[in-house]
């Protein structure tokens, strides 16, 4: 019954994906304002160039990996919504991972269900694919990497992981806490890690955060750094990072390197966006800033994710959420596009929050759109109307990082610390929570 339920759910988020891509066809053939991401059209020209055995790069603001290029090719000889439907798949296959992960937990099966729905009809989520962007092919390996990790499969994990952090550079701040969750005991003898199940007892989680969370100081301060599972890790995500940007470099040459990754790592975008970065930035547009003051950017972001970092890597999945909404939130250029990347996270940290839907959460749902609502409004004004007010939409980027920075704090204090995995740390509450 629960797996007829499940599919039923997913044939029903695969038929409305479809509608949704042949009424963002019809929409763009009929009406002025075009349902189709500007971006997929950059995507499409792109892979057609590459398609005719020219550089993608030959298209103006292409910025990604050939990888995405190569894979929309067939937009030039099977139809132009072939992406479209590409990246519609990998969001169900996020809505299937979700679930895998939650059910290798012990989640029950309802809270599976539910998790698995905020993301799969989410507004936001399913209008992403449809449109033309290709994060959800970037969310949908994320979860798989989580997945690979949980099973123990160390190799396929990195190798998956150099692949995703050369297709979109952001999943490099996962690093750290990656390798600081292969711990020495993660892997003996080749045998399956030992998963902590999910539990509705509140009060025992409650117990066991404060004393693992004790421990945790004194695990990160591990003896052994060059562990097999380390070591592993790092060669293989590596190689395979290397081996990518290798053989890319050596058909497109250093356009590829300067317009795939490093441009990501100085841009500066003058239109306006969410980042409080966003009015500095056009200010002084018409000076060329230096490599310093453009990368000086990333110091709150380099201090806020080891912070969140050396908290919270034992437990793997909410340490890559919060660090994610950390991310987007102090980037120095942010799109609405961003936030998907935290949306695929957001249903596997659920099951562990004590946080209410009533009132708590239904006030951080409000107050993050009216928060966005708000610097749309002013974004329209200046946008659509000419209006100068540049200041009331930096103010408003100010607020919105406020308001992410509350509810990030809020979803921190009302979560139920659980490590993904049991350690050895003799304490017999979580040994016998984790059997």
């Amino acid at each position: 019954m629960n797996s007829l339920k499940t599919g039923t759910i997913f044939l029903i988020s695969a038929i409305f994906r479809v509608g949704l891509i042949l009424y963002g066809e019809w929409q763009d053939t009929h009406m002025e304002v075009r349902y189709t991401d500007v971006d997929y059209i950059v995507f499409s020209d792109a892979a057609s160039l590459m398609a005719s055995g020219q550089s993608p790069y030959k298209r103006t603001t292409y910025r990604y990996s050939p990888l995405l290029a190569f894979l929309l090719i067939p937009n030039s000889f099977i139809s132009g919504s072939w992406g479209k439907f590409l990246f519609s798949a990998s969001d169900l296959f996020v809505g299937l991972f979700i679930r895998i992960i939650l059910k290798q937990r012990k989640v029950p099966d309802h809270l599976c269900t539910y998790s698995m729905l905020i993301w799969l009809f989410n507004p936001f989520t399913f209008t992403i694919g449809t449109r033309g962007n290709c994060e959800p092919i970037v969310c949908a390996m994320i979860l798989w990497i989580i997945i690979c990790l949980i099973n123990g499969n160390v190799v396929q994990a990195a190798c998956w992981y150099g692949l995703i952090v050369h297709f979109r550079i952001y999943p490099i701040i996962y690093a750290l806490p990656i390798i600081l969750f292969l711990d020495p005991r993660f892997l003996q003898s080749g045998v399956k890690p030992l998963l902590c199940d999910w539990t509705s007892d509140q009060g025992k989680i409650r117990q066991i955060n404060s004393q693992v969370t004790d421990q945790f100081d004194a695990w990160i301060a591990f003896k052994s750094i060059f562990t097999r599972s380390r070591i592993l890790f790092g060669l293989v995500s590596g190689s395979v990072f290397l081996l990518c940007t290798g053989v890319f470099f050596v058909l497109y040459g250093w356009e590829f390197l300067h317009e795939a990754l490093l441009y990501h790592l100085t841009r500066t975008d003058p239109r306006h966006n969410f980042s409080i970065y966003f009015y500095h930035i056009y200010l002084n547009y018409e000076r060329d800033l230096s490599v310093l003051e453009k990368l000086i950017s990333f110091l709150p972001q380099f201090i806020v994710q080891l912070v969140l970092v050396f908290c919270f890597a034992n437990d793997l999945v909410f340490c890559f959420f919060v660090q994610t909404v950390a991310f987007v939130a102090f980037n120095k250029v942010i799109t609405a596009q961003y936030f998907v990347w935290l949306f695929c996270l957001l249903p596997l940290i659920l099951p562990w929050t004590n946080m209410k839907l009533k009132w708590k959460g239904l006030c951080c749902i409000l107050l993050w759109v009216g928060a966005q609502t708000h610097w749309l409004l002013w974004g329209y004004l200046l946008e659509f109307k000419g209006k100068n007010v540049f200041l009331q939409l930096w103010m408003a980027s100010l607020l919105f990082l406020a308001a992410n920075t509350l509810i990030l704090i809020l979803l921190i204090r009302h979560h139920n610390y659980t490590p993904v995995f049991r350690q050895n740390t003799g304490l017999k509450t979580t040994q016998k929570k984790c059997e």
